[in-house]
């Protein structure tokens, strides 16, 4: 289940990703930049963090699982 979760996570920020660069390509002023600046670069450390988590929660899931066998 995480690792679906964190597929899903990672697909919908690479929409995104694309999304905002098209949305670039229009609007290049500095109301754009402070909007990346603000969130979009602060989301995708977010998500960054959140993979981490993901990857290390999957990781305690799996040694429990393998513990209790």
């Amino acid at each position: 289940m995480t690792s679906a979760t964190k597929n899903r996570l990672l697909g919908l920020t690479k929409q995104l990703v694309a999304d905002w660069a098209a949305t670039k390509d229009s609007w290049r002023d500095a109301k754009a930049l402070e909007f990346e600046k603000r969130f979009i670069e602060e989301l995708m450390g977010g998500v960054n963090a959140a993979v981490n988590n993901i990857d290390a929660l999957e990781r305690a899931l799996n040694q429990v699982r393998s513990d209790c066998e």
